[in-house]
């Protein structure tokens, strides 16, 4: 339970946890520790976001707002990355907006274990005030306003992001990479478990199609011209 654990992808986000936790463990002598995972990979780094220090601590922002209008309304998808799988995310933004007419939010989830710790906190009071408003978990504040299929991409097993996705306002597509651990190339590896950005656009493209948002048909297109080999 004092256990903080954050999976960061920016420079900013790695500031913010750290100064977290300089406060409540050093200057408010707090019994807590955090974990955060820290990254080899060398990538672009963003500036911060006005607004989203609390999110950050909180376990998910909205990082970047669709960057163009969707072919039709309903072609609108919510894309959640963590850690470096967050630049795949953010590709994928664009791949999706430029070749399929499909406009993508982009949230950073720091920490789908501060997320559920929240929602079950939220829940349980609830359930012991049930004559009261019910409390609506943070996560559940963040997406429901939004629209179409939600996508949640990281570098752990899927069963990650699925430890909050009962809270999330629609259902929820987590791609992780369950299975053994390999030695190959970083794009290799995300290729063979799904979770580089052409892959997360095809799962979403068929999210919006069970959805009735686009043709099947469209969809099945885009796994070809992704590169991708369904088999």
């Amino acid at each position: 339970p004092s256990l903080k654990a954050y999976d960061a992808a920016f420079a900013f986000e790695i500031a913010v946890v750290v100064q977290d936790g300089l406060r409540r463990m050093y200057a408010e002598n707090e019994d807590v520790f955090y974990y955060i995972t820290v990254e080899n990979e060398a990538y672009r780094m963003l500036g911060m976001p006005e607004g989203c220090r609390d999110g950050i601590l909180k376990g998910l922002y909205r990082l970047r707002e669709a960057e163009a209008e969707p072919r039709t309304p309903a072609r609108r998808v919510q894309l959640l990355g963590s850690g470096p799988i967050l630049t795949a995310v953010l590709r994928c933004q664009g791949l999706r907006a430029e070749r399929f007419g499909v406009a993508a939010d982009v949230w950073s989830a720091t920490s789908y274990l501060e997320l559920r710790r929240e929602a079950l906190a939220c829940e349980r009071w609830s359930r012991l005030h049930p004559d009261e408003t019910p409390r609506v978990p943070y996560v559940t504040q963040c997406l429901q306003g939004t629209e179409g299929p939600i996508i949640a991409a990281t570098d752990y097993m899927q069963i990650v992001p699925d430890q909050v996705a009962r809270w999330m306002p629609r259902d929820c597509t987590s791609l992780g990479t369950d299975g053994f651990g390999r030695s190959d190339s970083r794009a290799a590896l995300r290729r063979h478990f799904e979770v580089d950005a052409e892959s997360i656009a095809a799962a979403a493209l068929w999210r919006l199609a069970v959805a009735g948002a686009i043709p099947s048909a469209e969809a099945t297109a885009a796994i070809e011209a992704l590169g991708l080999d369904p088999e």
